[in-house]
């Protein structure tokens, strides 16, 4: 899949985020949107993704095959974790992973005991999500993302409260699971991207 943002700006108000802004990313790449806090990063990265209408400028999609995909149609295509996405956090995370793939479906053969396995919480996987700690639910929020079946993963700041050994679990999950497809990670943590092959620097369109 490929995703082209053409002039592209944002703004707030009379307050611009970021301007000018041309760019493709392609599918079995892995692109660091990096820059410093309150800088934009999240913006533009959720612009990409469709969930933020552009100011100025087009954003336009090609699937593998190559056909045109409408801009109202991206969500389909991506899977997103964020500081700021809410988890449903009366479920368990069996029950909430099931409520998920009813919307999209999770990577052929995955089972979400298996999922629940790997990401260390099968201890709790019968417990409501909001007596996790901060950094089980990044891992509840890493494992949907990343184990949707969608070829556009985007990830805002992906290891927000999570200790060193869930970044290395999330640096090998990346790696086992991400590989062809197209990755976005949004940080000012190198330890959250150095894997990344593009970087783009956020004050380059200011």
């Amino acid at each position: 899949m490929t995703i082209s943002l053409s002039d592209a700006g944002k703004r707030y108000n009379r307050d611009w985020i970021f301007r000018h802004f041309t760019f493709q990313f392609s599918s079995g790449t892995s692109y660091a949107i990096t820059g410093p806090n309150g800088s934009g990063k999240s913006t533009l990265l959720q612009s990409i993704g469709g969930a933020v209408d552009l100011s100025e400028g087009k954003l336009s999609l090609l699937s593998a095959a190559g056909g045109s995909i409408a801009p109202e149609n991206l969500y389909r295509q991506i899977a997103l974790a964020a500081p700021y996405l809410e988890l449903v956090e009366e479920m368990t995370v069996t029950e909430f992973l099931g409520f998920h793939q009813t919307f999209k479906p999770f990577l052929p053969g995955l089972s979400i005991e298996f999922m629940i396995q790997l990401t260390g919480l099968s201890a709790a996987a019968h417990k409501q999500i909001r007596y996790y700690s901060s950094g089980m639910k990044q891992r509840v929020k890493l494992l949907q993302a990343l184990f949707t079946d969608v070829p556009v993963i985007l990830l805002d700041e992906p290891c927000t409260n999570l200790d060193q050994e869930g970044v290395q679990l999330y640096r090998s999950m990346v790696d086992r699971f991400c590989s062809d497809r197209l990755l976005i990670v949004s940080s000012n943590d190198e330890t959250e991207y150095s894997f990344c092959t593009e970087r783009i620097s956020i004050t380059a369109y200011k």
